[in-house]
Order: C-alpha cells, then sequence, then structure tokens
C-alpha cells in the first residue's frame, strides 16, 4: 500500500505528516522498527521505519543523516513518536525530508510501535489478500468467455472497461489481431520497430509527434513468436490492481493465441498438401479437383494469375534449417498482408517457396500491372521487417483454376529465369513460348467453340470413323500434305491415305490445299489434344 493509504488505517488513527507530504505515493512494502543506531545499515527498499527516537535524543540533527540515507535506498517513511524522547522533529531534517520526498509521520503516544507494526501489516497483507482475490475473479471472468467461445476481441472489450483504457492486440509484426470497438485509432506508427524477442516485461513507446506514450505487454502466439497487448498511456509500477488484471488477461489470450496457432497452422498444412497434390496431379479426375478446391474458396470459373516467390539466398543464414525458420517467418507475415486484400489472394507454401494466387476480377483493366504492384509492396515490406529481399516468378492469366496447375509451373520457370541472371528482389513475368501455351491463355468456351465450328461436321459421321478421318488429318497436316510421308506413319496403304482425306474435305466442304483452311484445322486439332488433357 502507499504511504497515504497507511494514514487512512482506522486502527492508527491519529498519525500525522509533519514534512514530505509530496512523497505520500511511495509505496509501504514492509515495517521496520528502529532498536539500534546503526539502523542505516538494514534499511530496505519501500520499508516503512518507526521509531521512538531514543538514539537522537542527545543528538537530534543526526536525523537529517538517517532521512537522506533513507532517500538514497528507496524507503516509504519515517514514523516518530515526537512527545517521548524527542519534543519535536528539527527544523533542517523536515526541510531535507520536503526536499527528498521522504515523508515524516508523527506516531500517536497511546500506540505501541508493536501495534503499529502489526496493525500496519495486516492491513498490508488484507490489500495483497484482496489483490489475489480479484486475480482470481478476474482470471475466471476472462477465462469464462474463452471458454465459451466468446472470443479474444470480447476479452478485450472487458479488459478495456476494468482498466479504463482502449486496448489492442497485436502481433510480432505490430499488425492488429483484434480490437475493440472504441472511437479511438491505434497509430500505425510501429512500422519498422524492433524489440528484442527475449523481452519478457512491459515496455513503454513515447511518440514524439503526438506526445502520445503506448505501453506493450509480451503476448505469448507460438513457442517462438510473441504479440503485444497495446494500451494508451503509461502503467504506473504502483497500480498494482491494473497490473494484475492485464497480467491475467495477457494470461489467457496467450493460451487461446497458442491454441489458435496450432488450429492455424493445422489449416496451412491441409491447405498445403492439397496444392501440392493438385500441381503433381495426384488427383484422378477434374471433378475431384474441383470438388476439393471448393473447400478452400478456390472457384473453377474463376480467374487467377500464380505467383511463385522465394526468399533470396542470405549468406548468413548457411544452414537449411536456419532458412526454412527466416523463411517461415517471412511467409507468415506475407500470408497476413495478403489476407486483407481484395480481390482475394489465396496463400500456399511449399519447401522454401510461396506461392500467391491472385484472384482477377473483371473490373481489374490490367491484372499483370495490378499484380505487379502488390508484388512490389510485398516486396518493400518484407524488406524493411526482415532487411531481407524476396523475389517472384508470375504465370500469365488462367481462365479457370484447373488451368492453374499449369499457370504454376509457369510461374517456376519465370522464377528460374529470374534465378540464372543471377538477379535479386525481381519480378519475372512468364513469356509463352509455343502455340500450346499460346491456347492455354484463351478462356476453354473460346476455344471449345473455335473447335465446334472448325470441325463440327466430323460429328455427324460413325464415332470410329471420326476418330480416323481426325488422326488421318492430324498425320497429314504434320507431314506437310505428304501422302506417302502419311502413309508410312500411319501403316496403311496411299491409296487409303488419298481416300479418307477426299472423305475429310467432302464432309468439311472446303479443300485442305487453301492455307486458310489447313491453319484453322491444325489450330482445332490442337485444340481437341488440349481440351482431352
Amino acid at each position: 500500500m502507499k504511504v497515504n493509504e497507511l494514514l487512512s488505517i482506522p486502527h492508527l488513527e491519529g498519525m500525522i505528516i509533519i514534512a514530505g507530504e509530496s512523497g505520500t505515493d511511495r509505496e509501504v512494502e514492509s515495517v521496520n522498527m528502529m532498536d539500534a543506531p546503526d539502523i542505516i545499515h538494514y534499511l530496505h527498499q519501500n520499508e516503512f521505519l518507526i521509531t521512538t527516537a531514543y538514539h537522537f535524543k542527545d543528538e537530534p540533527h543526526l536525523l537529517t543523516v538517517l532521512v537522506k540515507a533513507m532517500a538514497e535506498q528507496g524507503c516509504a517513511g519515517l514514523g516518530i513518536k515526537t512527545k517521548r524522547f524527542l519534543d519535536k522533529v528539527p527544523e533542517e531534517a523536515i526541510i531535507l525530508a520536503n526536499q527528498l520526498a521522504i515523508p515524516i509521520i508523527e506516531l500517536p503516544l497511546e500506540l505501541s510501535l508493536g501495534e503499529i507494526v502489526n496493525h500496519t501489516l495486516r492491513a498490508i497483507l488484507d490489500q495483497r489478500a484482496s489483490e489475489l482475490t480479484l486475480a482470481l475473479e478476474t482470471h475466471k471472468q476472462f477465462t469464462n468467455i474463452i471458454m465459451q467461445g466468446k472470443g479474444i476481441g470480447l476479452l478485450l472489450q472487458d479488459l478495456s472497461q476494468l482498466i479504463h483504457r482502449p486496448v489492442q492486440l497485436i502481433n510480432h509484426h505490430f499488425k492488429p489481431i483484434y480490437q475493440p470497438n472504441t472511437n479511438l485509432d491505434f497509430p500505425l506508427l510501429l512500422d519498422g520497430l524492433k524489440i528484442p524477442s527475449l523481452m519478457t516485461s512491459p515496455i513503454s513507446i513515447s511518440v514524439r509527434s503526438t506526445k502520445q506514450t503506448w505501453t506493450l505487454f509480451p503476448v505469448h502466439i507460438s513457442e517462438k513468436k510473441k504479440g503485444f497487448l497495446m494500451l494508451i498511456g503509461e502503467i504506473e509500477k504502483t497500480d498494482h490492481l491494473t497490473s494484475l488484471m492485464i497480467e491475467q488477461a495477457t494470461n489467457v489470450i496467450s493460451f487461446a493465441l497458442m491454441k489458435e496457432n496450432a488450429l492455424r497452422q493445422q489449416e496451412r498444412s491441409i491447405r498445403n498438401d492439397f496444392f501440392l497434390h493438385f500441381s503433381d496431379g495426384t488427383f484422378t479426375s477434374q471433378q475431384e479437383i474441383i470438388g476439393r478446391a471448393a473447400e478452400f474458396s478456390l472457384k473453377n470459373d474463376q480467374k487467377y494469375i500464380c505467383v511463385v516467390g522465394k526468399i533470396d539466398r542470405d549468406e548468413h543464414l548457411p544452414t537449411y534449417t536456419e532458412r526454412l525458420e527466416k523463411a517461415d517467418d517471412i511467409y507468415d507475415f506475407i500470408e497476413g498482408e495478403v489476407s486483407v486484400i481484395t480481390p482475394k489472394i489465396h496463400f500456399f507454401t511449399q519447401g522454401e517457396s510461396c506461392i500467391l494466387l491472385f484472384e482477377v476480377e473483371e473490373n481489374i483493366s490490367n491484372p499483370g500491372a495490378y499484380c505487379e504492384s502488390a508484388l512490389l509492396q510485398l516486396q518493400e515490406k518484407v524488406l524493411n521487417y526482415f532487411g531481407n529481399t524476396i523475389s517472384f516468378g508470375v504465370s500469365n492469366v488462367s481462365h479457370t483454376f484447373l488451368d492453374v496447375k499449369n499457370a504454376y509451373k509457369d510461374a517456376l520457370d519465370a522464377l528460374s529465369q529470374g534465378q540464372l541472371s543471377k538477379r535479386t528482389a525481381y519480378i519475372q513475368t512468364y513469356h509463352t513460348k509455343d502455340v500450346m501455351e499460346l491456347l492455354r491463355m484463351v478462356p476453354q468456351d473460346d476455344l471449345k467453340k473455335f473447335y465446334t465450328f472448325t470441325l463440327s461436321r466430323f460429328a455427324e459421321t460413325k464415332i470410329e470413323e471420326e476418330q480416323t478421318l481426325l488422326d488421318t488429318l492430324s498425320v497429314y497436316l504434320e507431314t506437310h500434305c505428304q501422302i506417302s510421308e502419311t502413309a508410312k506413319r500411319l501403316f496403311v496403304h496411299r491409296n487409303t491415305v488419298v481416300y479418307r482425306i477426299e472423305k475429310c474435305e467432302e464432309i468439311l466442304g472446303k479443300s485442305l490445299k487453301d492455307s486458310e483452311t489447313t491453319m484453322q484445322i491444325r489450330l482445332a486439332l490442337r485444340i481437341r489434344s488440349l481440351l482431352e488433357t
């Protein structure tokens, strides 16, 4: 308790402060009686010393030496029975006590020093007991909120009401995790701030521009990551009740966050496994892929741009394990950054790489520029927060989720091209290399329409005959319309080839000697093979 609270104890009525009134907010943790002149050597911080002043009756000026020593030791105050052996406290001692803010209290004659000690200690213990009771009740209140599934947001709201301060929960990158509904905006002034990872006690930060102070209390998110409970103002060391309530809140929040983090890691692992199996071709059918993708809010009829990112090699992290740990921290940061971006960006990780799947909305006129702008911002933030550079390989637009499999390979190829040129912090867009890749960039509906328009008349024949004619037509065009070479590849007589080609011209109603016709057919046959994959 504080000195001014000591004066209000009912059993100690009659105590009067005669000097050092400005120090009545000093903390009283224990009480000691002066029974020897060398008590100075046994004084402790926050200790309230009481005496009859018997040892000063002949040399009252020595009280100034005691007052000075008590101030140096951080003692709480001095209680003197002035009507026993000392008529009054020397003026120089009073002046010094006022200067050093050391309270000097006149003790009532009717109470013995033993009674004063007992009543004081009992009051201190009663107060400690009530604080512990409050701590237990507060812990139970906060635990019930979490156990009932009401969430950390409501817990913070209750805490804010209890301590009469706005609070906010931020992660180790100083990004908001939870914030109660308040009219006060917390500043975005902690960007780039470095706080030691081993921090275990609260710290206060003052902002020059606003002259505002913020206090950060560490909160465990996982074994290696910490967040912070941030609130306005500074908590005084003597404000035990507020500190106790915040301590209980941080304990409960830590358990809740560690549970959430474990669930998030499990969800991320499942999501990454899905993308790995999708890119490896493990799934047996397109319908299975579409169904599984829907579980992760990935629509098949949505346009996407696939981006593969990788942290540029850091010579300060020589081992594979260290690189993975650093990459995991950076990718966790990137995932948090992209989670609030609209349109949605889906995030996956594979080993030392991360995959960002940008949803492309119809109102985005230049998807490539939009994607590059977002990646540039991520590169800048990663550099500011971690001092590392990251490079990206970017695919062209995929018109369905099924096409993302090829887009992922294109993005990997683009990333590799940048690595071959020994660059860092680059954004490399994939460049189409052949006709098939060019066709993949065309929406499937348009491809189907072109194929149907060009070769639909073959559907009027029998299925076996249609397949034979289309195969013959394909080889005939690949061999630059050479009858003999076509017959050789198909293992048939050249007259059979002549018959089939004439049959194809009859069905199409066009001559295969026309270059425009053969180009359309060649494209249609390419599209046919693309649609069948």
